[in-house]
């Protein structure tokens, strides 16, 4: 596999001795029982990671994008949160930081992953439960015969499986991936888990089901585009598990993210509908068409500002950099931050192992959709994870994903490392992010090792 995906161990090297410098050169304040309190820096980034810093600026200063903030921790030193530009190209915009907000679009897929992995822990899931467990409706599914030309359709052999849902395995399909008839019936039953803006909104809750459970009900009508447990298939098999959540743990999805995750966390920057209080965090989002960069959700119009038809466990998250860092951060540490558990290290263990059926390979995904590529990956809770530790490069189980509007996110549990990238553009590939960041952190690592 191209080591160029995650942080190498050069990588690693230069996160390490930067969050180190970092600590020694302020007091640490005394550690309480119940917490240990990570440090603040006090050094500049730029003077700690410059090339990665200069990278960002030259994106910024080549007007490739407004601004860009990333996030990047080792072990349990401080986070360091290189920054350029603004969030939104507005004169007077503020400048972009660790508590801007920024649409992750399918970077929620791992925070729906891991909350589906804590009702396993619970005991309220099993991996190998048929989801018409919970959604009775998916008992008796069908495979649409030839999906791009009509919706004849025979019995599925097998039936979906929780397993299915969370790895892309269950032959649902996608209104970003799916073609010609399928497509068509997706778009008129209105099986459409995303916002774009407050036009295309407008038009898609005239059709769209109105609730998690109308919108499972509704997906188990259509047929499949294969059998459960046979092909990886980009999906909304984590919007489905939101309904999922909500049967097995007697709560709706979003107060059980909310409670179970996001305030034991204390990630108070992330929300499925921005308050009107918080626009003036929020980035614009921007669509591309060659070089010239267009508004396509302004951020005092945003759709985000809207409540939505129901909480899109696949695309509908809004976050700042600091709290997906947070999110990465308890992963790394195997469900633990800041002295409060909120999984169990086997869990975490799980969640980042590779969770595909029997003979079923992940072979990558289209650079427009923000998910990764590369051989020696299976799938996991909701992300790509790394299947062996390669030298240099990413550790056994490395868990990564990222979103349709150009943000990445990885965390390396093996060496204790994560990351994550917030932008706002379509399409996601017009900057390869993943390569440039990390190239720019190696040579971080070689300058502070001379």
């Amino acid at each position: 596999m191209k080591l160029v995906h995650w942080i190498s161990t050069d990588g690693l090297a230069a996160l390490a001795a930067a969050t180190a410098y970092a600590q020694q050169a302020q007091p640490r304040p005394a550690p309480t029982p119940q917490a240990r309190p990570t440090p603040r820096m006090t050094i500049p980034v730029k003077a700690l990671l410059p090339a990665t810093s200069a990278l960002f600026d030259g994106y910024v200063a080549q007007d490739k994008m407004p601004g860009i903030v990333g996030a990047f921790g080792v072990g349990d030193g401080p986070t360091l949160f290189p920054a350029a530009g603004r969030i939104r190209d507005d004169a007077g915009a503020p400048a972009a930081g660790p508590d801007s907000l920024w649409r992750v679009y399918s970077m929620s897929k791992p925070i729906t992953g891991m909350s589906a992995m804590m009702l396993i822990e619970d005991g309220k899931l099993n991996l190998d439960d048929p989801v018409s467990k919970y959604i009775p409706a998916f008992k008796d599914m069908k495979v649409a015969i030839s999906p791009d030309t009509s919706l004849d359709a025979r019995p599925a052999t097998r039936p979906i499986t929780i397993r299915n849902l969370l790895t892309h395995t269950a032959g649902l399909g996608y209104s970003i991936i799916t073609k010609g008839a399928l497509l068509k019936e997706y778009e008129r039953r209105g099986i459409l888990p995303a916002s774009v803006n407050a036009a295309m909104e407008e038009k898609m809750r005239l059709v769209r089901p109105t609730s998690l459970e109308e919108f499972a009900n509704r997906v188990a009508t259509l047929p499949l585009i294969a059998d459960p447990g046979t092909k990886w298939s980009y999906s909304i098999g984590l919007d489905v598990m939101g309904r999922v959540i909500e049967v097995a743990s007697g709560m709706s999805f979003e107060r059980f993210v909310q409670t179970r995750l996001f305030d034991p966390l204390k990630m108070k920057s992330s929300f499925w509908q921005v308050p009107q209080s918080e626009v003036g965090r929020l980035a614009t989002n921007y669509a591309f068409v060659g070089d010239t960069r267009t508004p396509l959700d302004p951020a005092a119009t945003s759709v985000f500002l809207q409540k939505p038809s129901f909480p899109y466990g696949g695309a509908g998250l809004v976050m700042s950099a600091r709290d997906y860092d947070r999110f990465l951060h308890m992963i790394q540490n195997g469900g633990t931050l800041d002295g409060v558990r909120v999984m169990k290290p086997e869990t975490i263990a799980l969640a980042t192992s590779n969770l595909l059926p029997s003979g079923v390979t992940y072979g990558g995904v289209s650079g427009g959709t923000g998910g990764t590529k590369g051989s020696n990956m299976g799938f996991g809770a909701g992300g790509s994870v790394v299947l062996a530790t390669t030298p240099n490069g990413p550790g056994k189980g490395t868990y990564a994903w990222g979103g349709a509007a150009g943000t990445i996110a990885w965390v390396d549990p093996l060496k204790r490392s994560r990351g994550n990238v917030m932008v706002n553009y379509f399409p996601a590939d017009r900057i390869p992010l993943r390569e440039q960041v990390v190239a720019a952190l190696m040579q971080d690592a070689a300058r502070l090792r001379r």
